[in-house]
């Protein structure tokens, strides 16, 4: 499912997969080292599969890719220097922060800065892969959440571009935050189980999704996925916190769920409604001007 998810929205492998091991109790250090484990394979079969399918803009993919393999080094070198109990709190707060992120853009299509010109260039891009790739590795996930919404925001390319460059640049990203977590992580202890599950998964998905991407609803499972993230984050945070008693935390989990689901359904008849409309226009016939 993350998969299918990342490979047709450009985000959600590493933020769902996080998220889920963290649920689980795994140390945080831990969590994103498996996950990008998990993504050496998925990432290499997916970028390929979008390669295929014509979905990857090689100049931009070498002007995210580089930037983001040096932030992904560096975050994995910081994360496994710091106290796990921060390292905890932190990484549910970015997660959420991601969810967010992906909860307004598919949710209510929030656009926060027009597209700049020459957003192609290194002097836009190269920032964006940096972030990206720190990000990435210090929250366990992260790529898809910052990149996707940046390259929709700085170029002009069509969806399925950005989500197949994003998807192709992020086995690079992947490979360089593995290389960081080899001797800091490796002391905790990886548990591989989750992580051939995850591979399995992955691979078999990947070039579905790929072929997918373009095609499914977006809107609506982007909705779903960003508020899933917020979710399971939350619970996260608050019992770090402490806790809450049983019924207001059912409460508040019953309340995210509706809203999520209202927004996504919203989002859902939006985007029907906007294909509606590329379509008739399409296939309007031209007006005829009088002689």
């Amino acid at each position: 499912m993350a998969q299918l998810v990342d490979g047709t929205l450009g985000m959600g492998f590493g933020v769902t997969s996080a998220s889920v091991l963290l649920f689980m109790g795994v140390a945080p250090v831990t969590a994103s080292a498996a996950t990008h484990a998990a993504k050496l394979p998925t990432t290499l079969i997916s970028g390929l599969a979008h390669w295929r399918e014509g979905n990857i803009d090689k100049a931009i993919l070498l002007r995210i890719a580089i930037p983001g393999a040096i932030g992904g080094f560096l975050g994995a070198v910081v994360l496994t220097n710091i106290s796990l109990e921060s390292a905890k709190g932190w990484m549910a707060g970015l997660l959420i922060f991601f969810g967010l992120v992906i909860f307004a853009r598919f949710g209510f299509g929030a656009r926060l800065i027009p597209t700049p010109k020459k957003g192609h260039t290194v002097r836009w891009l190269s920032p964006i892969g940096l972030l990206g790739g720190f990000v990435d590795a210090t929250g366990g996930g992260g790529w898809g959440p910052v990149a996707t919404p940046s390259l929709m925001t700085v170029t002009s390319h069509e969806p399925r571009k950005v989500v197949g460059t994003v998807n192709a640049a992020e086995f690079v990203v992947a490979v360089s935050v593995s290389f960081g977590f080899l001797t800091g992580a490796a002391q905790h202890g990886i548990p591989w189980l989750p992580v051939i599950g995850l591979v399995i998964g992955g691979v078999i998905m990947a070039p579905i999704a790929a072929r997918l991407a373009g095609r499914l609803p977006h809107a609506p499972m982007g909705t779903l996925v960003g508020g899933l993230v917020v979710i399971v984050n939350g619970v996260t945070i608050v019992t770090a916190l402490g806790g809450i008693p049983g019924w207001a935390d059912a409460g508040l989990i019953l309340a995210a769920v509706a809203v999520t689901s209202v927004v996504a359904r919203r989002a859902w008849h939006r985007e029907k409604a906007e294909r509606e409309v590329a379509t008739d226009a399409a296939e309007a016939p031209a007006a005829v001007l009088p002689a």
